[in-house]
């Protein structure tokens, strides 16, 4: 068997390193260490004693000008002072230690980062230290970040486009299902189109598209899809949907060739806009004007859409910055609050007058009413909500002249109109009431026996009468 074949790997260093290299004079070795980096500082005492630059840049550049007689740790900027004490002081004999990132300040507006080793010489003598110029690479470092945050704008902005292209596809009152070209699978369909073919638009999702229709008409959808195809859009005449319903499709196409799609729409006898459409955009424009906040949420409580009350509320410049968020990121105590709330609404249908809360962005909250509807209890629908504030109603603090709360039922009715803390505060003060004129009523009005059966001193019973608006009688 070969020797060369029981040979042991290379080694970290040298084997005969006095053998071999013994014999080199200190100019040598000067030559070596400018060589093997960008920079070379000499310190002694932790003063700069020598440096040699071996970067075409940085001599051009002036770099390390005024060094020699200067801490080298004075050489660099505020947050790697640390990192060159540790340079100095890790390591011992002639072991080089972990590299260090540091930044020098230059004339130009940026630091100039290098990462040096340190290397002691043996019996006290200097420290030196070995830099690499990380310039270019730091350059191609930030070059990275920013086209990182150029991809996230754009995905972000893509998501937007999403967002807007999927409220407007579910707005539009015509039937419309998006088809592959290639395969005529339904992509996406509005909830008209499930209307119009009878199936629910989730249902429809990679549906065959001429399997919607009676056996004889898919031959005709077809021929209509090819047509498209090849022209860019193409009519039917009347065709039988699989339901017997009849239909007039319209197609046209967008993209190119294997990413083609067809827009199919659907048209025919009570299929499509109708007269009421005028008095629905009224009422849309209405609700968006309305003083109260009102919001619509589909069934995993994620905001469709929201009038400017709510957006005032909860402090949002555009109605963008609130679709898609969970309803629960603005309203309720927390998330048992929407749990019993979506409860009724499934129950009944309605709900009217829950109490709860409204958190703006800031994590302000203000007590609120809601009135809620869902479309459909049979089946996931959407809801919507309509939210007023009635903080001051639920003041816990009376006005001047008005009566405290003065009977267990007006306490017990504000269960989920406050917090727990204060109708126990209000309870509390109610009894202490109640309990100081009971007192006074005993004693017939005399004061200081009303205190002392109440164990109170005359100057604190004084205080409550004063704190309860009752007058101080002769």
């Amino acid at each position: 068997m070969d020797a060369s074949s029981h040979s042991s790997p290379p080694r970290s260093s040298f084997r005969e390193a006095e053998k071999h290299l013994s014999g080199l004079d200190a100019q040598t070795v000067a030559s070596l260490i400018e060589q093997s980096s960008d920079i070379a500082v000499i310190i002694e005492n932790g003063l700069v004693k020598d440096v040699a630059i071996a970067s075409e840049d940085l001599r051009r550049s002036g770099f390390a000008n005024g060094w020699i007689g200067r801490p080298w740790i004075d050489t660099v900027s505020s947050d790697s002072r640390t990192k060159i004490e540790a340079l100095l002081s890790a390591g011992d004999n002639a072991a080089p230690v972990r590299p260090r990132q540091v930044n020098h300040p230059s004339g130009g507006v940026r630091d100039v980062p290098v990462s040096y080793r340190t290397v002691k010489t043996p019996a006290r003598g200097p420290v030196i230290a070995l830099g690499r110029d990380l310039r270019e690479i730091s350059e191609l470092q930030q070059r990275l970040v920013k086209a990182q945050q150029d991809i996230e704008r754009d995905y972000a902005r893509l998501r937007k486009a999403e967002g807007r292209y999927k409220m407007i596809f579910e707005a539009v009152a015509d039937p419309i299902l998006i088809v592959t070209a290639e395969e005529l699978h339904v992509e996406a369909a509005n909830r008209s189109a499930g209307k119009a073919l009878g199936i629910e638009p989730d249902r429809l999702s990679r549906a065959d598209f001429p399997g919607l229709f009676a056996p004889r008409a898919a031959r005709v959808v077809e021929r209509m899809a090819a047509k498209a195809l090849a022209t860019g859009n193409s009519t039917s005449e009347k065709t039988e949907l699989a339901n017997g319903k009849k239909v007039d499709l319209t197609a046209s196409v967008f993209g190119q060739g294997l990413d083609a799609r067809l827009v199919i729409k659907i048209g025919g006898e009570g299929i499509g806009p109708h007269q009421g459409d005028d008095d629905r955009a009224q009422l849309l424009r209405a609700l968006e004007d309305l003083p109260d906040a009102f919001v619509v949420t589909d069934e995993d409580l994620r905001i469709l859409a929201a009038n400017r009350a709510f957006l005032e509320m909860a402090h949002l410049s555009e109605e963008e910055h609130a679709t898609g968020a969970r309803l629960s990121q603005y309203l309720g105590r927390s998330t048992t609050d929407l749990n019993v709330l979506i409860s009724t609404l499934k129950t009944n249908g309605t709900a009217r007058n829950f109490a709860t809360v409204l958190r703006d962005r800031f994590n302000a909250e203000e007590q609120v009413e809601v009135s809620a509807v869902s479309t459909s209890i049979a089946r996931p629908g959407f809801y919507a909500f309509s939210v007023r504030i009635v903080t001051r109603r639920f003041a816990t603090e009376p006005p001047p002249g008005e009566e405290l709360p003065r009977s267990v039922d007006h306490l017990t009715n504000l269960v989920g109109r406050m917090p727990l803390k204060d109708i126990v505060r209000d309870s509390t003060t109610l009894i202490e009431r109640l309990c100081v004129e009971a007192a006074l009523k005993l004693t017939d009005d005399n004061r200081a026996s009303a205190a002392e059966i109440l164990g109170l001193s005359r100057q604190g019973l004084y205080s409550k009468l004063k704190r309860f608006g009752i007058d101080d009688k002769a």
